[in-house]
């Protein structure tokens, strides 16, 4: 076995002389000077889970478990994890790492769509806003859990009347002189009356927990007319997460990569540490029962609501149609194993989901244990679930501000795994925009992007804060990844072309058998495309105006979310539009120009272009977007 050196005409390696081995076949180091690879497996792995398990593991999916069924539930959550989530992850992973290119640049493929990978873009920015402000609240959390006292474990100085951890008596009949009055609380206690059973009515209180999440922690105003002051301690708190997402992010994957050791394993640890706690308190299996025990509701499979609430939690909970799966794989090496990757990595998310519901649900049985309440009572979603619930079943924990930083350290580290990506997402499109300019100035752009997101972010710690994260979130994370997600997974199965697809899968993790691709194929070209649009539709007919527990928004602010919206994914008509109009022909001739490859579409390495895409120009060439001659002759062969 004799060792060779050739002239560089290979543009892969370190070096411009290519040294290789023989044996039959050819082969060369994969490294890509100019963007950069994974220093290893494991960071990109990391990367990855990070991505996909984030606070919805934690808060969503425990919480439509119960509602939707309990363990039944997870009967649609697998049938939708191999149906559309699984195959739309696959599928990113793939073009990511077969063009080592971002979610813009990768559309190359079809220059038509190039606006799909813009619109992922735009909406993977309008979360960043809003992200770093979740993780705010958590950071204000973790530090507030430095007292001997939970400051949210009573009713404290900060609370009105309402505030009560029982209930409170405002009025009921009771005998008075003889006679059967309607009396106050009031009158009965300075009368030392009783009343008549079945009679009682009770005030609307709130847990303490409830009140210091909207009085202390938020500063909440009336409504998003009411903007208030900049809430200073949640600014710090923001600021802080944009600190450290722009520290980890600073050299890019290189310093990201070693962040995730820790960011992305360590939650696993708190979440065990967590589960075994909570096990070991009274009323814990109460709650289990209800997550996914004795409780469930099989008869619940037959309503199509249970259906769509688990596609469209695999969607979200996976991070597809974002462009950070893009993106992430786009420093890959050319032959890495794509396909168990993303099978690995889904794997891992969904049974995170269920394991975070065990922690979660044994901790809220004790708390309904303690409050002596069906657990329907303490079980609610989103922020109140984070913010409300756990706080106070976490409050009535032995040493309970260890148990509480714990639990807000591992929501900041979820929370920080998923803003890495997101936020890698936005530079390496700037990359592959300016390769060169990235490349000297990778650090400070990044920090550039963190402060102006950090400035845009202001809005959201201000008295009315919370109305502007719940707004961009109704807006920009629902049905605009539905659309982008569609036209994705039809443009590259039937114009780009499920056949073509697959070759180039092949070529970077070797020939498989027809069979192999038999499912991939169904799922391509028919069962995830018609899953995505029912959800897309389903979402479109059942959308409401936003409101924030019994707030409603004001038109002005209906309207503002339409137009970030509108604003995301204009630009899909808009590209496709000028794609048509630099094109060259009859307007026929137009659009069939741009709905081919690019004359610089192709694996960005020289050396991994094959016969396949010898004809292709340099895909490092940002010119010349529309096919040439030699893409055309390409495509006929």
């Amino acid at each position: 076995m004799g060792m060779l050196s050739l002239p560089g005409f290979l543009s892969c390696g370190k070096k411009k002389d290519v040294s290789f081995t023989y044996d039959g076949d050819t082969s060369c180091t994969d490294e890509n000077l100019e963007r950069g690879n994974w220093a290893n497996k494991a960071e990109y792995l990391l990367s990855m889970v990070g991505y996909a398990v984030g606070l919805g593991n934690v808060w969503r999916f425990p919480y439509l478990a119960y509602q939707n069924g309990g363990g039944a539930f997870l009967i649609p959550y697998t049938v939708m994890l191999a149906l559309a989530g699984l195959p739309l992850f696959f599928m990113e992973c793939s073009i990511g790492q077969f063009a080592s290119q971002g979610p813009i640049s990768v559309w190359r493929m079809l220059p038509l769509f190039q606006g799909v990978g813009i619109t992922m873009v735009i909406l993977s920015t309008f979360v960043t806003i809003y992200y770093n402000v979740i993780i705010s609240y958590a950071l204000y959390y973790l530090f507030a859990s430095f007292q001997k006292v939970l400051p949210w474990s009573d009713c404290f100085s900060w609370a009105d009347e309402l505030c009560s951890k029982t209930k409170i008596v405002n009025d009921c009949n009771t005998t008075y002189n003889g006679n059967i009055i309607h009396a106050n609380y009031s009158f009965l206690t300075a009368n030392n009356l009783s009343c008549i059973n079945g009679t009682i009515t009770y005030k609307p209180v709130q847990f303490p927990t409830e009140q210091y999440w909207n009085k202390v922690a938020l500063q909440r105003s009336s409504g998003l007319d009411e903007t208030g002051r900049v809430v200073w301690y949640l600014a710090l708190c923001l600021l802080l997460a944009w600190i450290i997402v722009a520290g980890a992010l600073y050299k890019g994957i290189k310093s990201s990569g070693k962040v995730v050791y820790f960011t992305a394993l360590f939650p696993y640890v708190i979440l065990f540490v967590l589960l075994v706690r909570g096990a070991t308190l009274e009323g814990a299996l109460d709650g289990i029962e209800y997550y996914i025990g004795r409780e469930s509701n099989i008869t619940k499979l037959m309503e199509a609501e249970v259906w769509k609430d688990a596609a469209t939690q695999i969607f979200f909970s996976l991070s597809t149609a974002w462009g950070g799966l893009v993106a992430l794989s786009s420093y890959n090496k050319f032959h890495n194993n794509c396909y168990s990757d993303a099978i690995l990595v889904c794997v891992i998310n969904c049974a995170t989901s269920v394991f975070a519901g065990f922690a979660i649900f044994s901790i809220l049985g004790h708390m309904a244990f303690v409050s002596q309440r069906p657990v329907s009572e303490v079980v609610d979603s989103g922020f109140e679930l984070a913010f409300v619930a756990y706080p106070e079943a976490l409050s009535q924990l032995p040493v309970s501000p260890l148990w509480s930083f714990m639990f807000f350290f591992m929501l900041v580290l979820l929370g920080l795994d998923s803003q890495f990506a997101s936020i890698e997402t936005i530079t390496t499109s700037i990359h592959d925009i300016n390769p060169s300019m990235m490349k000297k100035l990778r650090g400070p752009i990044t920090v550039g992007v963190c402060a102006v997101l950090f400035l845009f972010g202001l809005v959201c710690v201000t008295q009315a804060g919370i109305y502007w994260v719940n707004l961009i979130d109704h807006f920009c994370a629902g049905w605009g990844l539905l659309i982008t997600a569609s036209l994705e997974i039809i443009g590259i199965a039937y114009i780009y072309g499920g056949k073509r697809f697959i070759e180039d899968i092949e070529m970077m993790i070797g020939k498989k058998t027809n069979s192999f691709w038999l499912w991939w194929k169904i799922c391509w070209f028919f069962i995830t495309p018609v899953l995505l649009i029912a959800v897309l539709i389903w979402s479109l007919t059942t959308f409401s105006n936003p409101t924030y527990g019994s707030v409603k928004y004001p038109a002005w602010g209906n309207i503002l979310g339409w137009c970030m919206i509108i604003f995301s994914i204009i630009w899909i008509p808009i590209v496709a539009i000028v794609k048509i109009l630099k094109a060259e022909g009859n307007l026929i001739e137009r659009l069939v120009s741009c709905c081919r490859p690019a004359a610089n579409w192709g694996p960005y390495l020289e050396c991994h272009r094959g016969e396949r895409y010898s004809h292709m120009v340099d895909p490092k060439n940002k010119e010349n977007e529309i096919p040439t001659v030699s893409a055309i002759v390409y495509k006929r062969r």
